[in-house]
């Protein structure tokens, strides 16, 4: 089998082609998250604690000299990218746990008991006649 059949087969597969859809989502999630987190989440907290943008918070190491730009510690995007992380986190956790609930469930879930075959019940019938007539003297 040649390097290309290989690989074919290897893309192809069920696996690789839903691990693409997610990371797909993924990203789309993300971008979801993190609108969620700088314009809904944010600006109450930023509000809360005195009117500060979050995205603003910055320490400057080093200023501005000519064409030299400033050296600058931005904390604020850095605590903003932690509270996307810990929300995709939550979030996951959260979609992790409810298929695990489900699969349980489903492993709990009694089976029903198989039906036996026409021979199977003809043969306990017998039995439990003979075992009648035994008894009686």
């Amino acid at each position: 089998m040649g390097m290309l059949s290989e690989f074919k087969a290897f893309a192809v597969k069920g696996n690789v082609v839903d691990m693409a859809v997610g990371i797909i989502i993924g990203a789309a999630f993300g971008k979801i998250v993190s609108s969620f987190v700088g314009d809904v989440i944010m600006p109450p907290i930023g509000l809360l604690i005195g009117g500060v943008d979050f995205s603003d918070l910055a320490v400057t190491l080093k200023a501005a000299e000519g064409d030299v730009p400033a050296v600058v510690l931005a904390y604020g995007k850095f605590i903003q990218t932690v509270l996307d992380f810990i929300i995709v986190a939550f979030a996951i956790f959260m979609g992790v746990k409810a298929i695990n609930r489900l699969k349980r469930e489903e492993a709990v879930a009694p089976s029903a008991p198989p039906v036996p075959s026409a021979e199977e019940t003809l043969l306990t019938e017998i039995r439990d006649l003979l075992k009648a007539q035994n008894r009686q003297p």
